[in-house]
Protein backbone atom coordinates (compact mmCIF):
# COMPACT_ATOMS: atom_id res chain seq x y z
CA UNK A 1 0.00 0.00 0.00
CA UNK A 2 1.10 3.57 -0.53
CA UNK A 3 1.52 6.07 2.29
CA UNK A 4 -1.93 7.63 1.92
CA UNK A 5 -3.62 4.21 2.05
CA UNK A 6 -1.62 3.23 5.14
CA UNK A 7 -2.53 6.44 6.94
CA UNK A 8 -6.23 5.97 6.17
CA UNK A 9 -6.08 2.40 7.45
CA UNK A 10 -4.04 2.88 10.61
CA UNK A 11 -4.50 6.45 11.83
CA UNK A 12 -7.54 7.73 13.71
CA UNK A 13 -7.19 10.97 11.75
CA UNK A 14 -5.24 11.17 8.51
CA UNK A 15 -4.35 14.81 9.22
CA UNK A 16 -2.50 15.40 12.47
CA UNK A 17 -2.03 18.49 14.63
CA UNK A 18 1.77 18.37 14.74
CA UNK A 19 3.47 21.68 14.00
CA UNK A 20 4.20 22.30 10.29
CA UNK A 21 7.50 20.64 9.36
CA UNK A 22 7.62 18.33 12.39
CA UNK A 23 9.68 15.20 11.75
CA UNK A 24 7.21 12.99 13.58
CA UNK A 25 5.13 12.84 10.40
CA UNK A 26 8.12 11.24 8.65
CA UNK A 27 8.46 8.75 11.50
CA UNK A 28 4.77 7.82 11.32
CA UNK A 29 4.98 7.22 7.57
CA UNK A 30 8.18 5.19 7.92
CA UNK A 31 6.76 3.09 10.76
CA UNK A 32 3.58 2.28 8.85
CA UNK A 33 5.58 1.49 5.72
CA UNK A 34 7.89 -0.81 7.72
CA UNK A 35 5.09 -2.92 9.19
CA UNK A 36 3.42 -3.14 5.80
CA UNK A 37 6.64 -4.41 4.20
CA UNK A 38 6.98 -6.94 7.04
CA UNK A 39 3.48 -8.26 6.32
CA UNK A 40 2.30 -7.09 9.74
CA UNK A 41 -0.63 -4.99 10.94
CA UNK A 42 -0.46 -2.14 13.43
CA UNK A 43 -2.57 -4.05 15.95
CA UNK A 44 0.02 -6.86 15.98
CA UNK A 45 1.86 -4.57 18.41
CA UNK A 46 1.00 -3.16 21.81
CA UNK A 47 2.27 0.38 22.42
CA UNK A 48 3.21 2.48 25.43
CA UNK A 49 3.92 6.20 25.45
CA UNK A 50 4.41 8.90 28.05
CA UNK A 51 3.84 12.64 27.82
CA UNK A 52 4.95 15.02 25.08
CA UNK A 53 4.65 15.54 21.34
CA UNK A 54 6.00 12.04 20.69
CA UNK A 55 3.26 10.45 22.79
CA UNK A 56 0.66 11.83 20.40
CA UNK A 57 1.93 9.48 17.70
CA UNK A 58 0.55 6.57 19.70
CA UNK A 59 -2.11 8.02 21.96
CA UNK A 60 -3.83 10.34 19.49
CA UNK A 61 -3.38 8.63 16.15
CA UNK A 62 -2.42 4.93 16.08
CA UNK A 63 -5.34 2.52 15.74
CA UNK A 64 -3.85 -0.05 18.11
CA UNK A 65 -3.84 -1.02 21.77
CA UNK A 66 -1.81 1.49 23.74
CA UNK A 67 -1.07 2.46 27.31
CA UNK A 68 -0.87 6.23 27.91
CA UNK A 69 1.41 6.54 30.95
CA UNK A 70 2.61 9.34 33.17
CA UNK A 71 5.64 11.38 32.14
CA UNK A 72 8.74 9.18 31.98
CA UNK A 73 6.91 5.95 32.75
CA UNK A 74 6.45 4.47 29.26
CA UNK A 75 9.32 1.98 29.67
CA UNK A 76 8.22 0.44 33.01
CA UNK A 77 4.68 0.16 31.62
CA UNK A 78 6.12 -1.72 28.64
CA UNK A 79 8.12 -3.97 30.96
CA UNK A 80 4.97 -4.72 32.97
CA UNK A 81 2.99 -5.59 29.86
CA UNK A 82 5.72 -7.93 28.64
CA UNK A 83 6.00 -9.65 32.02
CA UNK A 84 2.23 -10.07 32.24
CA UNK A 85 1.91 -11.50 28.73
CA UNK A 86 5.07 -12.81 27.08
CA UNK A 87 3.24 -13.15 23.75
CA UNK A 88 2.76 -9.40 23.35
CA UNK A 89 5.06 -7.57 20.97
CA UNK A 90 5.56 -4.38 23.01
CA UNK A 91 6.75 -1.12 21.46
CA UNK A 92 7.50 2.11 23.34
CA UNK A 93 7.52 5.45 21.53
CA UNK A 94 8.74 8.48 23.44
CA UNK A 95 10.72 11.69 23.25
CA UNK A 96 14.25 12.46 24.35
CA UNK A 97 13.03 14.29 27.46
CA UNK A 98 10.43 11.68 28.38
CA UNK A 99 12.70 8.65 27.94
CA UNK A 100 16.14 9.91 28.92
CA UNK A 101 15.48 12.58 31.55
CA UNK A 102 12.65 11.73 33.96
CA UNK A 103 12.50 8.23 32.44
CA UNK A 104 16.24 7.69 32.20
CA UNK A 105 16.49 5.46 35.26
CA UNK A 106 13.80 3.13 33.90
CA UNK A 107 15.54 3.01 30.54
CA UNK A 108 18.95 1.92 31.82
CA UNK A 109 17.48 -0.83 33.99
CA UNK A 110 15.35 -2.19 31.14
CA UNK A 111 18.58 -2.36 29.11
CA UNK A 112 20.47 -3.99 31.97
CA UNK A 113 17.80 -6.66 32.30
CA UNK A 114 17.58 -7.23 28.53
CA UNK A 115 13.81 -6.83 28.69
CA UNK A 116 12.46 -7.84 25.25
CA UNK A 117 10.83 -4.56 24.21
CA UNK A 118 11.46 -2.14 21.33
CA UNK A 119 12.05 1.49 22.34
CA UNK A 120 11.91 4.33 19.81
CA UNK A 121 13.24 7.65 21.07
CA UNK A 122 12.12 10.55 18.87
CA UNK A 123 14.88 13.08 19.52
CA UNK A 124 14.11 16.68 18.63
CA UNK A 125 16.82 18.02 20.98
CA UNK A 126 14.55 19.61 23.60
CA UNK A 127 11.18 19.55 25.35
CA UNK A 128 8.94 20.51 22.46
CA UNK A 129 5.41 20.47 23.85
CA UNK A 130 6.08 22.31 27.11
CA UNK A 131 7.89 25.34 25.71
CA UNK A 132 11.23 24.38 24.19
CA UNK A 133 13.26 23.86 27.36
CA UNK A 134 16.76 22.36 27.40
CA UNK A 135 16.91 18.56 27.65
CA UNK A 136 19.47 15.74 28.01
CA UNK A 137 20.18 15.65 24.26
CA UNK A 138 20.27 19.39 23.54
CA UNK A 139 23.52 20.05 21.66
CA UNK A 140 26.11 22.08 23.51
CA UNK A 141 25.83 25.85 22.91
CA UNK A 142 22.32 25.46 21.41
CA UNK A 143 19.72 27.99 22.46
CA UNK A 144 16.47 26.91 24.08
CA UNK A 145 13.84 28.73 26.11
CA UNK A 146 15.84 27.98 29.27
CA UNK A 147 19.35 28.38 27.80
CA UNK A 148 18.94 31.62 25.89
CA UNK A 149 22.71 32.16 25.72
CA UNK A 150 23.46 28.56 24.74
CA UNK A 151 23.43 25.20 26.48
CA UNK A 152 26.58 24.88 28.66
CA UNK A 153 26.18 21.13 29.22
CA UNK A 154 27.45 18.21 27.17
CA UNK A 155 24.52 16.19 25.76
CA UNK A 156 23.96 12.46 26.01
CA UNK A 157 25.04 10.29 23.10
CA UNK A 158 22.07 7.93 23.38
CA UNK A 159 23.50 5.10 21.28
CA UNK A 160 26.69 5.22 23.34
CA UNK A 161 24.62 5.25 26.53
CA UNK A 162 22.54 2.20 25.56
CA UNK A 163 25.55 0.14 24.47
CA UNK A 164 27.63 1.21 27.47
CA UNK A 165 25.15 -0.27 29.94
CA UNK A 166 24.97 -3.60 28.15
CA UNK A 167 22.57 -3.05 25.26
CA UNK A 168 22.95 -5.52 22.41
CA UNK A 169 21.14 -3.48 19.76
CA UNK A 170 21.11 0.29 19.42
CA UNK A 171 20.49 2.28 16.26
CA UNK A 172 20.18 5.85 15.06
CA UNK A 173 18.49 7.25 11.96
CA UNK A 174 17.78 10.86 10.91
CA UNK A 175 14.45 11.70 9.31
CA UNK A 176 16.20 13.18 6.28
CA UNK A 177 16.61 9.61 4.95
CA UNK A 178 13.10 8.10 5.31
CA UNK A 179 13.92 5.03 3.19
CA UNK A 180 16.81 4.18 5.51
CA UNK A 181 14.64 4.94 8.55
CA UNK A 182 12.02 2.48 7.26
CA UNK A 183 14.71 -0.16 6.79
CA UNK A 184 16.01 0.49 10.31
CA UNK A 185 12.53 0.18 11.82
CA UNK A 186 12.07 -3.18 10.09
CA UNK A 187 15.35 -4.36 11.59
CA UNK A 188 14.26 -3.19 15.04
CA UNK A 189 10.92 -4.99 14.88
CA UNK A 190 12.50 -8.23 13.67
CA UNK A 191 15.08 -8.36 16.46
CA UNK A 192 14.60 -10.04 19.82
CA UNK A 193 15.56 -8.82 23.27
CA UNK A 194 15.87 -5.17 24.22
CA UNK A 195 16.42 -2.88 21.24
CA UNK A 196 16.62 0.87 20.97
CA UNK A 197 16.42 3.39 18.13
CA UNK A 198 17.15 7.10 18.29
CA UNK A 199 15.22 8.92 15.56
CA UNK A 200 16.74 12.34 14.89
CA UNK A 201 13.75 14.57 14.15
CA UNK A 202 13.55 18.17 13.03
CA UNK A 203 11.62 20.62 15.19
CA UNK A 204 11.57 23.98 13.40
CA UNK A 205 8.97 25.49 15.74
CA UNK A 206 10.94 25.16 18.99
CA UNK A 207 14.56 24.23 18.20
CA UNK A 208 14.96 25.57 14.69
CA UNK A 209 13.78 29.14 15.17
CA UNK A 210 16.15 29.59 18.10
CA UNK A 211 19.18 28.18 16.29
CA UNK A 212 19.13 29.76 12.83
CA UNK A 213 17.51 26.77 11.11
CA UNK A 214 13.90 28.02 11.16
CA UNK A 215 12.38 25.76 8.49
CA UNK A 216 11.99 22.03 8.04
CA UNK A 217 14.02 22.16 4.82
CA UNK A 218 16.93 23.95 6.49
CA UNK A 219 16.91 21.48 9.40
CA UNK A 220 16.87 18.52 7.01
CA UNK A 221 19.76 20.08 5.07
CA UNK A 222 21.62 20.38 8.39
CA UNK A 223 20.99 16.68 9.06
CA UNK A 224 22.46 15.78 5.66
CA UNK A 225 25.56 17.78 6.47
CA UNK A 226 26.11 16.42 9.97
CA UNK A 227 24.93 12.79 9.87
CA UNK A 228 26.92 10.05 8.12
CA UNK A 229 25.98 6.43 7.57
CA UNK A 230 28.36 3.97 9.19
CA UNK A 231 29.15 2.60 5.73
CA UNK A 232 30.53 6.01 4.66
CA UNK A 233 32.16 6.64 8.04
CA UNK A 234 34.22 3.44 7.80
CA UNK A 235 36.44 5.11 5.20
CA UNK A 236 37.15 8.19 7.32
CA UNK A 237 39.84 8.84 9.92
CA UNK A 238 38.87 9.78 13.46
CA UNK A 239 39.80 13.42 12.91
CA UNK A 240 37.48 13.56 9.88
CA UNK A 241 34.53 12.53 12.06
CA UNK A 242 34.65 15.68 14.17
CA UNK A 243 31.31 17.52 14.03
CA UNK A 244 29.77 14.41 12.44
CA UNK A 245 27.40 11.86 13.95
CA UNK A 246 27.27 8.33 12.58
CA UNK A 247 23.97 6.55 12.05
CA UNK A 248 23.00 2.94 11.46
CA UNK A 249 22.63 -0.24 13.54
CA UNK A 250 25.18 -1.09 16.23
CA UNK A 251 25.59 -4.34 18.16
CA UNK A 252 28.33 -3.49 20.67
CA UNK A 253 30.16 -0.58 22.26
CA UNK A 254 33.33 -1.82 20.55
CA UNK A 255 31.72 -1.47 17.13
CA UNK A 256 30.29 1.96 17.91
CA UNK A 257 33.47 3.38 19.44
CA UNK A 258 35.22 2.93 16.09
CA UNK A 259 33.06 5.75 14.73
CA UNK A 260 33.66 8.29 17.49
CA UNK A 261 35.95 11.22 16.84
CA UNK A 262 38.86 11.78 19.20
CA UNK A 263 36.84 14.53 20.87
CA UNK A 264 33.72 12.38 21.27
CA UNK A 265 35.48 9.19 22.37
Amino acid sequence: MNTSQLRKLYLREERTTFCPGCGYEIFINSFLKAIDELGKRLDDYTFTAGIGCSAWVVNNYFRADNFHTAHGRAVPAAVGLKLANHDLDVVTIGGDGDLTSIGGNHLIHAIRRSTPIAVFCLNNYLYGMTGGQVGPTTPQDSRTSTTIEGNPERPFDLVNLVLSVGGKYASRYPTVYPHLLTKGIKGMLLCEGFRFMEVISQCPRQYGVRNEVPTASSMLAWQKEHYLSKEKARNLRSAELEDKTVFGDFRSIKEYSCFLSEEGA
